[in-house]
């Protein structure tokens, strides 16, 4: 019989819990708004607490947060502009309150464990998981580990070429400014157009721009992580237009550099969305409680 896992998809505007072993089988579920770390991490232990006993628990979180279990502050969101949760003991709370293993990771990170387990990156050991939403991050595995080394990856905040006349726009992190995130999130096309992206019609400029900005973006992961696939998640990439776009603007961009088949022969099979669509995030942090076992 397969162990009961817990995932907590941990996001900065909601929570996303569920009991289960897989996709194909989860038991309860429940999203609620992210409020306070008290009320919100409350509520996460108060659902578990409801259901059939877990065997461990694993944590999808945003950041940034320190997921090494050697260091001091392990399992805490630690400098997050959210505001109320920098140097909030997530896991630690989650471990008291229910008091089995818990795993932590980045959000992007979870979702990209749940891909090699059951989505898009199964059979892979390089690869990248990337989510281009509110924020934009991204997760990676490489050589069949998930990527920490100094905290873990900040891939939505690599600078980009930019363009002031193409583009005046001044970028909206509060940190870099025009960063990728800065450019290309959902409040960077919102603050840009005065319009939230799903109001924009297909063929509007924004799909252009945001398409070049992403790709630039794709070619420096891509020469710097050589990974075998990337897949791309997100409210963001929900537009159906941008997937085409993006794999174009990649080719171009690379402009025949790197020779591999999986890009100049099949790119349509190498930027690609999440096998588990939505739901790669708790099942990502399901995956992680797994790890925790």
């Amino acid at each position: 019989m397969k162990k009961l896992l817990g995932g907590i998809e941990a996001g900065g505007t909601k929570f996303v819990c569920a009991v289960g072993t897989g996709p194909e089988d989860i038991r309860a579920e429940v999203r609620f708004p992210t409020t306070t770390p008290a009320k919100t991490i409350g509520r996460a232990v108060a659902f578990f607490q409801e259901q059939e006993p877990v065997t461990a628990v694993g944590i999808a979180a945003f950041g940034p947060l320190d997921p090494n279990p050697r260091s001091p502050t392990y399992g805490c969101i630690t400098t997050t502009p959210k505001p109320g949760w920098a140097n909030t003991n997530f896991a630690g709370a989650i471990q008291a309150a229910l008091n089995v293993p818990v795993g932590f990771d980045t959000d992007v990170n979870g979702a990209a464990l749940g891909e090699w387990q059951w989505g898009a990156a199964q059979g892979l050991d390089t690869f990248i998981y990337l989510t281009i939403g509110t924020g934009i991050g991204g997760g990676a595995m490489v050589n069949g580990n998930l990527l920490h080394g100094l905290i873990h990856p900040e891939m939505g905040h690599i600078p980009l070429p930019h363009d002031w006349e193409a583009d005046p726009y001044n970028g909206r992190c509060p940190y870099h400014g025009d960063c990728l995130e800065g450019m290309a999130s959902g409040p960077a096309i919102e603050d840009r157009w005065q319009k939230k992206g799903q109001e924009l019609p297909p063929d509007h400029p924004a799909w252009e721009l945001e398409a070049h900005y992403l790709a630039l973006a794709l070619r420096s992961f891509i020469c710097t992580l050589s990974p075998q696939r990337i897949i791309m998640g997100g409210g963001v990439m929900a537009q159906p237009q941008l997937f085409p776009l993006v794999r174009q603007k990649t080719l171009d961009y690379l402009n025949g550099y790197v020779q591999s088949p999986a890009i100049l022969a099949d790119i349509d099979r190498y930027i690609v969305p999440p096998g588990l669509g939505n739901r790669a995030g708790v099942l990502g942090a399901i995956a992680l409680g797994r790890q925790a076992l």
